[in-house]
């Protein structure tokens, strides 16, 4: 495959590439079908997939990224996206972005039909995401991931 035909993804090729389907371990609720476009064109430092949340499912759960920023462009559906302390729903269109170390967000689908939506960011080699509902966070380095309490963490430079 030459370099010219792995940057050009044609709709018929991404329409025909399957699904991953996705269920964030800290959420029971969540699942997210993802087609990852960057991965069959090769990017290596940003992510951008297109996604799908099934009626009455979740996305991930709500969080935040300490190092990596965050956006997502609504195609089709609506969604309830939570963003900091309030609720707004969200419909083909809209379009929402997360600088690193933001107000955390989420994102459901409460309604009946798929909703559907791009989805993209940084791909650092290490991030730290929060999920401040639950007092954790997760420690990405590389292909590794810790989950840790929040109770947990201590600066050790000031011991």
């Amino acid at each position: 495959m030459t370099e010219e035909d792995r940057s050009l993804l044609k709709a018929e090729t991404i329409e025909n590439t399957p699904e991953f389907a996705f269920h964030h371990p800290l959420n029971p609720n969540s699942e997210i079908h993802l087609r990852s476009l960057s991965r069959a064109t090769n990017l290596q430092r940003v992510g951008v997939s297109l996604s799908r949340v099934p009626p009455g499912k979740e996305s991930f759960i709500y969080h935040t990224h300490r190092h990596e920023e965050e956006w997502i462009y609504i195609l089709s559906g609506r969604g309830i996206a939570e963003i900091g302390d309030r609720e707004f729903e969200v419909g083909p269109g809209d379009f929402m972005g997360f600088v690193a170390d933001s107000l955390p967000h989420h994102l459901r689908n409460p309604f009946e039909e798929d909703l559907k939506y791009l989805m993209g960011g940084e791909n650092l080699p290490c991030d730290i995401g929060a999920f401040p509902r639950l007092g954790k966070r997760v420690i990405r380095d590389g292909d590794a991931s810790y989950l840790v309490d929040d109770a947990d963490f201590h600066d050790f430079c000031k011991e």
